[in-house]
């Protein structure tokens, strides 16, 4: 997996910091300084997706920005910055599922492929509504579960990197990791069953 550490990555925590205290210069320079990160991240949701797409990722990235933008700024560092963006991309993915299924009047939802290393048992095709639907159930089962999925699935990121924006160990992230896989599989599987 791709770690999203930069030369820049401690500038970034210093701006969020100054952000958050009201230097709105220091805001204005994050964005310049993730851009490339939140177009790799918009690329790796978009590469999920099978069929046509309605959405390019610079257009992901432009909408999830304004989505998330007020609350990017609670960030505690480059690494939650991009797990905040990478919600909002799954997010914005979701609106568009559910506006094209509503164009088509019930007609199927995106589909996109969970790889052999994500799934918990071998690929299989799932939309990005189901997909949505079942994060839903895992969160009302652990936030913590569903944060996991969206930071390591949707945002890429390691095992160290969300172990320390959830504050827990490595070890506690590789263990929730393999149950949300697994309740996923799972709730997926049913669903197409």
């Amino acid at each position: 997996m791709q770690a999203y550490q930069h030369e820049g990555t401690g500038e970034v925590t210093r701006l969020l910091v100054a952000a958050r205290g009201g230097d709105r210069v220091a805001a204005d320079r994050i964005l310049p300084l993730v851009y490339d990160d939140l177009r790799r991240l918009a690329r790796r949701h978009l590469r999920r997706e099978m069929g046509e797409r309605t959405i390019q990722a610079t257009e992901l990235v432009h909408e999830a920005y304004l989505k998330f933008g007020g609350s990017a700024l609670g960030a505690a560092d480059r690494s939650h910055f991009l797990a905040l963006a990478s919600h909002a991309m799954r997010q914005v993915l979701v609106d568009h599922a559910r506006h094209d299924n509503a164009a088509k009047r019930g007609g199927g939802g995106e589909p996109i492929t969970l790889s052999a290393g994500h799934a918990a048992a071998g690929p299989s095709v799932i939309d990005v509504l189901a997909l949505d639907q079942a994060l839903d159930r895992l969160g009302e089962l652990s936030e913590r579960l569903r944060r996991i999925v969206e930071y390591i699935f949707f945002g890429g990121m390691t095992h160290e990197e969300v172990a320390a924006i959830l504050g827990v160990s490595t070890r506690t992230v590789e263990r929730d990791w393999l149950k949300a896989k697994l309740f996923l599989h799972r709730e997926l599987e049913e669903g197409n069953g």
